[in-house]
């Protein structure tokens, strides 16, 4: 394994224009400080320098990134090397860059992928267990990887949803079988769209579930930025046990070590609406350009640092709660709340969500990878199967209750399935995308996880339904036009008298 040596570069490092669209991807409460608030707002200030100066040059970060994603895709998903490279990843470094990509490893015995540029720099990933893949530094992991076991018993013993056994010939009445084939074949029709999995489930029951050929229902794909509703649910998990509240102040100890620091007004709510007001550069900013430097929002992934330290120690660019930006700062300090949580719990943070969400929902394995130093990635680093995703939409379906355990607390799915009033269209929940400016050929009242390349779980509560499109991130656009031609056939599928609970 050959690294190259880390160096400081203060300069302002142009991102690649192919990141720019690569990744997505109840009322106010008064315990927030209104002091606080004020010395947020006097604090905001327009930035005159990139607020952080990145280790390595972009080629060095994107190669690294790629690495990473080529990884997962053979130790995770199991995909051919030669395809994924192709298909995924690819993303991370210049258009220009690409074909500069001189040599590809990968070593099965090691589980790991090099790939090399220009036949002078290389960078590395390696396959870590239950952990997936992480990028490989010179210092190597700064944690410990364990064994996240399910304590359900085999899926095929048990009946759907907390299993994979689903009765022969059950269908909810009503439905139109002709539109429903048509919607499957409208998502898999375009082959250049390269998507991977297609699932319909409605009133609780799959209905509809296809794959691509080498992809099954046990395949964990990658799901990047859904893994944020992920995020949003562990939030939701710890508000239910009384361990957070929503409209608190973010429980962040580097917010409080100082007196008067600004941040300390950011609360659980603002972030998870992506409106704490960080200073964070991210392509998707209206006022971006290269100009501003490499993203933060891209070097949580490539630049093997500690991405929940990295997001806390930003400093303010808006008050909270007052402009909405789509940037990994929020979800990531989220995640840290989380981990602060668990620790404090006692528990493993590494095991912590397979114990307390994914085996009551029947998930018996979801791959969340983290940083070299064990924080979970869940703004795109995750890997999980079309029945993983449609479980957790169908929590979400089912206003946080599962067989007759409240999971979530009263009113989070009407939060997170709100429009946050700090965004400038109505388009952005919780760490949820909503359909409010009517996108997708669905109800407006319908709401989504999304991530980059075309990952999407749809909760569609006036047809009691879930959708859920897992794909290959090369054929992003001309997937998602394929999907939203599906959910218009999905719409037909159902009648308004159905809906209406009529014969």
């Amino acid at each position: 394994m050959r690294l190259p040596p880390r160096r400081q570069r203060r300069q302002r490092l142009a991102s690649s224009s192919a990141l720019l669209c690569a990744l997505v991807a109840c009322g106010p409460g008064d315990s927030a400080d209104d002091a606080a608030r004020e010395q947020a707002s006097a604090a905001v200030e327009a930035p005159a320098q990139p607020p952080y100066a990145p280790e390595g040059t972009p080629p060095e970060l994107g190669l690294a990134g790629w690495a990473k994603v080529l990884c997962s895709a053979v130790f995770v998903s199991g995909r051919d090397p030669d395809e994924a490279f192709v298909n995924s990843g690819f993303f991370f470094m210049e258009p220009s860059d690409r074909p500069r990509v001189t040599a590809r490893t990968v070593d099965r015995d090691a589980r790991s992928v090099t790939l090399t540029w220009a036949d002078t720099l290389s960078r590395s990933a390696s396959f870590h267990g239950d952990q997936g893949c992480v990028i490989d530094t010179e210092a190597g992991l700064r944690f410990e990887p364990v064994t996240v076991a399910t304590g359900l018993p085999p899926a095929d013993s048990q009946d759907w949803p907390m299993g994979d056994r689903l009765p022969a010939g059950e269908r909810p009445d009503g439905l139109d079988a002709d539109k429903l084939a048509a919607a499957v074949e409208a998502a898999f029709a375009d082959t250049a769209g390269l998507t991977a999995a297609f699932l319909v489930l409605h009133r609780g029951r799959i209905v509809a579930e296809r794959y691509m050929p080498g992809i099954d229902m046990d395949t964990q794909l990658e799901s990047w930025s859904m893994g944020k509703s992920i995020t949003a649910t562990l939030i939701g998990r710890l508000i239910q046990e009384g361990h957070v509240g929503l409209w608190d102040p973010a429980p962040i100890p580097e917010w409080r070590e100082t007196p008067d620091d600004p941040r300390a007004a950011i609360r659980i709510a603002d972030l998870l609406r992506m409106s704490s007001g960080l200073r964070f550069i991210a392509p998707r900013d209206p006022d971006y350009t290269p100009a501003l430097g490499y993203p933060d929002h891209m070097y949580i992934y490539t630049g093997a640092v500690d991405a929940f330290r990295h997001s806390v120690t930003r400093p303010l660019q808006f008050e909270p709660d007052t402009e909405g930006r789509y940037r990994n700062s929020d979800p990531l300090t989220l995640g840290y709340v989380v981990r602060l949580a668990a620790e404090g719990m006692g528990e493993n943070y590494l095991q912590w969500p397979q114990k307390d969400l994914f085996d009551r929902i029947g998930i018996r394995r979801q791959v969340l990878e983290p940083d070299p130093f064990g924080n979970f990635l869940l703004t795109g680093y995750d890997y999980g199967t079309a029945r993983n995703w449609a479980r957790l939409g169908l929590l979400y379906l089912q206003d946080g209750v599962w067989a007759g355990e409240r999971l979530l607390p009263e009113g989070f799915v009407d939060f997170v399935s709100a429009p946050a009033p700090a965004w400038d269209e109505p388009v952005y929940g919780g760490l949820f995308w909503v359909n409010g400016t009517g996108e997708w050929n669905l109800p407006e009242t319908a709401f989504f996880a999304a991530g980059g390349g075309g990952q999407r779980t749809f909760i569609v509560p006036s047809h009691d339904l879930v959708v859920v499109r897992l794909g290959h991130f090369r054929g992003s656009a001309p997937g998602m036009a394929a999907l939203n031609e599906a959910l218009a056939l999905l719409m037909e599928a159902i009648p308004a008298t159905v809906l209406a609970g009529e014969p």
